[in-house]
């Protein structure tokens, strides 16, 4: 379909103990997300151009939002999800831990208040935490929540790399 925008992203799991499974999820930096909790978190993602890799641009986009270099681990794909706005955004997950505390988000400048005239810079992310399936059910955008159940039916069917690690 031409003219869709697509982004691709990296969803981080691990298992804490009593083997509960947990995913590493973003809370949207800016003006429009601050008071707003449940449906305001995503994976680490972002835009790319029809000829980039989508795996290069998750790799790329999850070092732009968190700072922080991709963990090593291969990937195993998710597939595609619909965006409410109509963005398509491939996912792969990736087995690995990382320390929230850590991230150093990158920024993007948008004019704020509206019509002021006032460019100011916001972090892409503000906050970044663990949590069980359950609560990232909550509160990933809702376009995003699919990729819960194929992360289930990925770590169930035992899968594999699958692409470039």
């Amino acid at each position: 379909m031409a003219g869709t925008r697509r982004s691709a992203g990296l969803l981080l799991h691990r298992t804490v103990a009593g083997g509960r499974l947990e995913v590493l999820v973003a809370h949207m930096g800016g003006p429009f997300w601050a008071r707003k909790d449940e449906g305001a978190w995503s994976i680490p993602k972002g835009e790319y151009e029809p000829d980039e890799d989508p795996v290069a641009a998750a790799r790329r986009e999850f070092t732009e939002e968190l700072g922080l270099p991709v963990p090593d681990g291969p990937l195993v794909a998710l597939g595609e999800v619909r965006q409410s706005s109509g963005k398509r955004l491939t996912a792969w997950s990736l087995r690995a831990d990382l320390d929230p505390d850590t991230i150093v988000p990158g920024t993007f400048e948008l004019e704020w208040p509206p019509r002021s005239g006032r460019i100011q810079a916001f972090p892409e992310v503000d906050r970044v935490a663990w949590v069980d399936l359950p609560a990232a059910r909550r509160l990933l955008v809702r376009g995003q929540v699919p990729l819960l159940a194929r992360l289930e039916e990925v770590l169930g069917a035992g899968a594999t790399a699958d692409g470039p690690g």
